[in-house]
């Protein structure tokens, strides 16, 4: 049950962690990502400090609830805890570490997603709001406190896994209620601003959208252009700002990240993640997946699994 909003803030948003610390270390036994039973929900443990490495983050809120994490992009490094949320308003690829997990008090957040067509529908609900006059952040990683209204949401939503038959109705209704926090709080701009059917985030976002679907197909700076409507020197000046890569470094470190994915998941051997992912020389994915992530595919797996 979420705790009475009579409390100390501090106090209330303690208590309010400590019951999702619980259902966190209830529902996930083992290391990294796990999908919940809520479609939307992610749950994400880790019992100790990570070296600093590429990752892929998803659209969504990322809520710590015990421990830190520091992510970087480009020239900015953020820092994201119990007090401070991160929101990830595209698909992006920074490179991430754990700094504070222990096996006694491991690392735990929760990321719940979002797409862009529900923030919309939300910004047409709300209408408009005066801080949507202030100047936007112009990156895709932002970071805000956390407040009890946002934590209770989340609560609310990871409850829903101790009771299987209320995840189908409410899940979606939570999910809103989420990203109407953050919607109507300091980084509601930002969302605003990728809902907006014609903001240039919004154009930005279609041809990272398009990147992220069709990463193992053979796409042109020409078709991504056209898909953001606008020119291919302005798309590839705006992309490298948001995303410090160009369109195609994005493309392969997406397939490099799914690749790794693959072999994880589904055991695919190195030649056949290679493969999936539009790669034809196997010997090329090995010199980039090495590159990227410091040790060839093979060894690579074999040392998460381990550590695992």
């Amino acid at each position: 049950m979420v705790v009475p909003t009579s409390l100390p803030v501090a106090d209330e948003l303690q208590a309010l962690r400590a019951q999702m610390v619980d259902l966190t270390l209830r529902h996930v036994a083992g290391e990294g990502s796990h999908q919940s039973a809520v479609p939307c929900l992610h749950l994400i443990r880790a019992c100790t400090t990570t070296p600093k490495g590429p990752a892929l983050y998803e659209p969504g809120v990322v809520i710590v609830l015990q421990g830190r994490k520091k992510v970087e992009l480009g020239d900015e490094t953020l820092f994201y805890d119990p007090l401070h949320f991160l929101l990830v308003s595209m698909t992006m690829l920074p490179r991430g570490q754990v700094i504070d997990a222990t096996p006694d008090k491991p690392y735990l957040c929760i990321r719940v997603s979002c797409d862009t067509q529900t923030l919309a529908d939300l910004m047409l609900e709300v209408g408009p709001m005066s801080s949507d006059a202030q100047p936007q952040a112009q990156s895709a990683l932002n970071v805000a406190p956390v407040d009890a209204s946002l934590l209770g949401a989340a609560l609310r939503m990871m409850q829903l896994l101790d009771s299987p038959q209320d995840q189908r109705v409410l899940g979606p209704l939570l999910q809103r209620e989420i990203f109407y926090r953050v919607l109507t709080g300091p980084l509601g701009p930002r969302l605003r601003s990728l809902a907006q059917q014609d903001s240039a985030t919004r154009r930005l976002s279609r041809a990272i959208d398009e990147l992220t679907r069709r990463f193992n197909e053979p796409l042109s700076i020409d078709h991504l252009a056209e898909v953001a409507h606008m020119s291919p020197s302005t798309l590839h000046q705006r992309f490298k700002q948001l995303t410090s890569f160009s369109p195609m470094q994005y493309q392969k470190q997406l397939r490099l990240q799914h690749a790794r994915r693959l072999m994880l998941a589904e055991g695919l051997d190195a030649a056949s993640a290679a493969h999936q992912v539009g790669y034809e020389s196997a010997s090329q994915f090995s010199r980039e997946y090495r590159r990227l992530f410091g040790t060839p595919p093979r060894a690579d797996i074999e040392q998460i699994l381990r550590a695992s």
